[in-house]
């Protein structure tokens, strides 16, 4: 019979795993509006980048200056700047609202969905893929999976 005590998980509160959580949603929304960011910039450049230029196959600027760049007139970027906002307000001033966990996580999942479309279009019509796009991409499924995870730790109830 031992009587050492039962050894417990390195980080067994649930109150700071979900702030980790959320700060983990928060970096990777900084990191979301910055790509998206750099990537309205090059849709109003009028002249060609060399950083996201890695010929006819890899080309930031055939893809932010396609017919698919905008929606509606409004660029696809700054419709990423506007989500990455949302996600980040949700995750930082409105995080202890009930409802955040779903919230951000249906956010999160309609942005992956219009990333997947996207990548899609770079992929199948354009044949052209966007160094920063797939960034943005990577961002928003690390979103959806935090988001998913803070999710089905809130419970059923919320």
């Amino acid at each position: 019979m031992s009587t050492a005590p039962e050894s417990q998980p390195v980080d067994a509160n649930p109150a700071r795993q979900n702030k980790i959580l959320y700060l983990a949603i928060s970096v990777l929304a900084v990191a979301g509006v910055l790509v998206s960011a750099v990537s309205l910039q090059r849709h109003y450049a009028k002249s060609a980048s060399a950083f996201c230029d890695f010929g006819e196959r890899f080309n930031c600027d055939i893809v932010n200056h396609s017919e698919y760049s905008t929606v509606m007139g409004i660029p696809v970027a700054a419709i990423g700047i506007a989500g990455y906002g949302f996600l980040l307000a949700r995750a930082t001033v409105y995080r202890s609202r009930p409802s955040t966990p779903l919230q951000l996580l249906a956010a999160a999942l309609a942005g992956l969905a219009f990333a997947s479309y996207l990548t899609y279009i770079e992929g199948s019509v354009l044949e052209t893929w966007c160094i920063l796009c797939l960034s943005s991409l990577a961002v928003i499924a690390m979103i959806a999976v935090l988001a998913g995870v803070l999710r089905v730790k809130a419970g059923p109830s919320r």
